[in-house]
């Protein structure tokens, strides 16, 4: 091996952390599915989680809205995942704004062994705001892709999700009778 590939060698064997964020249906899940699956083919030993509070399409597959899926280890705090995930080459995991606050430190730990951590989560939740550990998460990232969906009311670029439903509570699990995505202003025209 030439010391152009050891060195592309050690880098790939670092740990890091990718964030996948964006609104609802702009397809999160749909990406976390593809890098996954790409380290699969590459016979990486690959290990993914989801919330167990995420029962909308499967109680243990991640489930993207298109229907594309991929069996996880459902858990109930992110501190399984350190436990569970420890011994492996890839962590996806989905849904990570339902985690709790000690998913960014079970991410660092994961990546300071090694372990490439994928995750996939809102970014902010249905008022605008920062939703769980998704914003630490992105600042202790060495990479972080956040993707859009359209607007439902404009056509434009749609970086919230909107909830079409009275509740206040921060968590209401919903699809497409619930939310949708908009852009700011459209958004922010019906606040």
């Amino acid at each position: 091996m030439t010391n152009e590939g050891i060195e592309r060698s050690r880098l790939f064997q670092q740990g890091s952390i990718e964030v996948i964020c964006g609104p609802m249906f702009s397809g999160k899940t749909e990406e976390l599915l593809r890098r996954l699956r790409r380290a699969q083919i590459a016979k990486l030993k690959v290990e993914i989680f989801k919330p167990s509070t995420d029962t909308r399409y499967d109680p243990t597959a991640v489930v993207s809205h298109d229907l594309n899926s991929i069996q996880s280890t459902p858990v109930e705090t992110s501190s399984s995942i350190l436990l569970l995930g420890g011994h492996t080459q890839v962590v996806g995991i989905d849904e990570a704004q339902f985690f709790d606050d000690e998913l960014p430190n079970v991410c660092e730990a994961l990546a300071n062994k090694g372990v490439r951590v994928i995750v996939a989560g809102l970014d902010m939740d249905f008022s605008g705001k920062p939703f769980g550990p998704i914003p630490k998460l992105m600042a202790i990232a060495e990479f972080i892709t956040k993707i859009t969906a359209v607007c439902m009311a404009c056509g434009a670029p749609a970086s919230r999700s909107y909830r079409l439903i009275k509740s206040s509570e921060t968590v209401l699990l919903g699809e497409k009778e619930s939310y949708e995505p908009r852009c700011r202003i459209c958004f922010n025209l019906d606040k």
